[in-house]
């Protein structure tokens, strides 16, 4: 999310399994980005928009992980991880998570 953004620019890693078989020769793309003060990255799975909850048990959804990004990401780190992760709580409710869940942000 660039400073003062109102979208989220996303880049897609290589699709590999975390502790799949990889291949030998499986190629992995790679992505130079030039960041500003002021701009975040994030680097997340897939588990945040996957955990299923809210009033009628249905997944979180990836719009709805991206503009709770865009929402926070001009705050103090800390003050993000407390939202991200109250936000998750409350959506999940009684059901169980589903998947890993991984959001590591880096303010610059």
């Amino acid at each position: 999310v660039r400073k003062n953004s109102n979208f989220v620019e996303e880049f897609r890693a290589t699709k590999q399994a975390i502790g799949g078989h990889t291949d030998i020769n499986q190629v992995f793309d790679q992505v130079e980005l030039e960041l500003n003060k002021g701009d975040t990255i994030y680097l997340h799975s897939d588990g945040y928009a996957d955990q299923f909850g809210g009033p009628r048990g249905k997944k979180f959804m990836v719009g709805n992980f991206r503009k709770i990004l865009l929402s926070i990401s001009s705050l103090p780190i800390n003050e993000q991880k407390n939202i991200l992760h109250n936000t998750l709580v409350e959506w999940q409710g009684s059901q169980e998570q589903v998947d890993d869940v991984l959001v590591m942000g880096l303010k610059i």
